[in-house]
């Protein structure tokens, strides 16, 4: 059998050649929004364990759960970026192309 050819299964199913089948299409169309809600989340995440830390009114018990959010949210930021930079590297050197653009771009 020769190789899985997305494109020649759109022509025969009577769809346009445009790689709406092809895994990297649908990679790179879902990237953007995954990356976007997990920093939308962190953002949101940050916000709510600061205004915690601020209205713990001096409790260490209070003040240390908000804390700990803290951390784990901004350590959660740098595994975004380093995934996200990842994910780049990784498509470029496959050489998907992004329409001529990044991920973002």
């Amino acid at each position: 059998m020769g190789a899985f050819d997305f494109l020649d299964i759109q022509t025969k199913a009577g769809l346009p050649a445009t790689g709406l089948l092809k895994p990297t299409y649908w990679i790179t169309q879902i990237l953007p929004y995954i990356f976007g809600i997990a920093g939308a989340i962190l953002l949101l995440n940050i916000i709510s364990s600061g205004i915690k830390m601020m209205t713990s009114g001096g409790e260490p018990k209070a003040f240390g759960a908000a804390q700990a959010k803290l951390t784990t949210s901004a350590i959660g930021i740098l595994i975004l970026f380093t995934s996200f930079w990842i994910v780049q590297l990784i498509m470029q050197f496959l050489g998907i192309n992004f329409g001529g653009k990044g991920l973002f771009i």
